[in-house]
C-alpha cells in the first residue's frame, strides 16, 4: 500500500494535463475577450458610418 501511495505522489502526468488545460482555458478567455472588443469596435464604426450616410441622404433630400 505504501508503494502505491509513493508512486501516486511521484506521478506528475495528471498535474501536467491540468496545467495544459489551464493554459488552454486562459488562451480561450483572451481570444474571446479580444474578439468581443474587436466586434464592439467594428459595430461602433459601422454604426457611425451608417449615421453619416443617413445624414447625407436626408440633407440631400431636403
Amino acid at each position: 500500500m505504501k508503494t502505491i501511495f509513493a508512486r501516486f505522489v511521484q506521478d506528475e502526468s495528471g498535474a501536467t494535463a491540468i496545467e495544459y488545460g489551464l493554459i488552454a482555458a486562459l488562451i480561450s478567455v483572451a481570444l474571446i475577450t479580444g474578439a468581443t472588443t474587436l466586434g464592439n469596435t467594428l459595430n461602433a464604426q459601422f454604426q457611425s458610418l451608417s449615421d453619416k450616410m443617413n445624414d447625407a441622404k436626408n440633407a440631400q433630400g431636403s
